[in-house]
């Protein structure tokens, strides 16, 4: 079994990372910027909720 030394061995930081880039490749088209703005904030908070945590 590994240890984890660092929160970014961490698989769901990892997999939110993907989520997030994603999320942005997702919505670069989007004219609707406050709808864009709003779900890549949250998409990155995701991530700095793992950091945190």
């Amino acid at each position: 079994m590994a240890t984890i030394q660092r929160f970014e061995d961490l698989v769901m930081f990892k997999k939110a990372r993907e989520l997030t880039k994603a999320v942005y490749s997702a919505f670069t088209t989007c004219k609707d910027y406050g709808f864009r703005d709003q779900i890549q904030r949250a998409s990155v908070s995701i991530v700095s909720n793992i950091a945190e945590g």
